[in-house]
């Protein structure tokens, strides 16, 4: 049995590396060159390039499997101070392709703390590079979008790089699900198939008032604590696992959780969810958001530089309550693909159902109709470029949100949606309406539209 914790012991030729400040050069497709240090595992990794703003949390960052096939930048200019320890382990290690920061703290200073940054990256293997100008990447990727690029500590030429940048494969049309997730089926609190048991279950439900399943397509820990703390006992099954398979399960609900790459290539996944949809209670989380969304009909579209950092707002549309929320996100729903606009559902109004921003200004959340699962409705929105963060299938009881409720890391307004799935379950029309007593007062407000909960 392995352990998910800091990583494995630095070995001594590994020592060696982490001491010596060896060159390092990051390239983008673009022709941008950054040259820097080696802090973390030697060798060269392709990845597309992305920024995130959190000021804390990079270990969980890292084993994020969301990330998988991307290279993360770090907006906090200081990494590392903090280090790393096993209890704070999102997966079973890091799935980044590499890891920019401008600069790594060679000093840890925490009482948790079992290994520094830079052992972690050498034990798993990922290419990081510090000394870079992260504010200008982070201008360049806001800019231009996320681009390919290429880590080295191996090849030094910047032309060379650049060329390995542009032939290497993006995003689009790939599917690294399959890469990130379990082959087996396991129970959450026991060894998963690879041997891993996490160091931190959570407090596990002495008798479990729901039986969950939750497809894994990168699903992290801290959601499978926060199902556990709701009281759900929760069979992981592989993202193929059938339609058929789940209902022989027993389940009272399904769970779709994050992953990486590109949605719409994940076409086995949300077949499998519109199999499901009307038969058993559904929720869903960033990709599995998009997996509902695409069952009922939605198209998705790649975001420029997409949502990444604690300190997202969106607003629940059926309350008018705005959270702070965590989000690991490239691409988005499109919610006027899934279909004609219910004028009706939508509180008497004509307005086109692909401009989001007139509806927050209306204070309605619109209704419109998929052809195959009948009236989805919009619910979140993201409040700083007006795109989709949830929708919910009225009459399919499903919902689903673009961000993560779980917050590892990040702040907590948004765990009432574990209760919201919990009174989805039990079988309540207003299961939306759950929310934090902090925000209480904001509940009786509604705004005007279909079921407004």
């Amino acid at each position: 049995m392995t352990s998910a914790g800091a990583g494995a012991p630095v070995r001594a030729h590994e020592e060696a590396l982490v001491g010596e400040r060896a060159r390092a050069v990051l390239a983008l497709e673009d022709g941008t060159v950054f040259e820097g240090w080696s802090c973390g595992a030697r060798g060269e990794a392709c990845g597309e390039a992305v920024f995130n703003t959190s000021l804390c949390g990079y270990q969980e960052v890292l084993t994020d499997p969301s990330y998988a096939g991307q290279i993360v930048t770090m907006t906090m200019p200081h990494i590392g101070n903090y280090g790393i320890n096993g209890a704070d382990m999102e997966s079973r290690g890091s799935f980044a392709q590499g890891f920019v920061v401008r600069q790594m703290s060679r000093i840890t200073s925490s009482w948790r703390s079992e290994s520094s940054v830079t052992e972690f990256l050498v034990s798993q293997g990922v290419v990081a590079i510090e000394g870079v100008d992260t504010r200008k990447l982070t201008r360049l990727l806001r800019e231009k979008g996320a681009m390919r690029s290429v880590i080295s500590t191996l090849d030094l030429d910047p032309a060379s790089l650049v060329a390995k940048a542009q032939a290497s494969p993006g995003l689009v049309g790939r599917d690294l699900v399959r890469e990130v997730a379990v082959t087996r089926s396991f129970e959450w609190g026991s060894e998963d198939p690879t041997g891993c048991l996490p160091i931190d279950t959570g407090v596990l439900p002495v008798v479990p008032a729901y039986r969950v399943v939750a497809f894994d397509s990168g699903i992290k820990f801290n959601i499978l604590r926060r199902l556990s703390e709701a009281g759900c006992a929760v069979t992981v099954v592989p993202p193929t696992t059938t339609a058929s398979e789940v209902l022989e399960l027993g389940c009272d609900g399904v769970f779709l959780a994050n992953g990486p790459g590109d949605p719409e290539a994940v076409d086995y996944l949300y077949s499998t969810v519109g199999d499901l949809l009307g038969v058993v209670p559904v929720f869903g989380i960033c990709l599995g958001h998009q997996m509902v969304s695409l069952a009922v009909g939605a198209e998705t579209f790649k975001l420029r530089f997409g949502h990444r950092g604690g300190n997202q707002p969106v607003m629940n549309l059926l309350t008018g309550q705005v959270e702070i929320t965590s989000q690991n996100h490239g691409f988005c729903v499109d919610f006027a693909s899934i279909g004609p606009l219910d004028v009706e559902r939508s509180g008497g109004l004509g307005l086109d159902p692909a401009d989001i921003a007139a509806w927050v200004r209306a204070g309605v959340a619109p209704v419109v109709t998929s052809e195959a699962h009948g009236a989805v409705q919009l619910t979140h929105v993201n409040l700083n470029d007006m795109t989709v963060e949830g929708v919910r299938a009225i009459e399919r009881r499903a919902f689903s949100v673009q961000y993560h409720p779980e917050s590892a890391p990040g702040p907590h307004d948004s765990r009432y949606l574990f209760d919201a799935f919990r009174a989805l379950m039990d079988g309540r029309e207003d299961y939306l309406s759950v929310s934090d007593p902090r925000f209480a007062s904001a509940r009786g407000r509604g705004v005007r539209g279909e079921q407004q909960a």
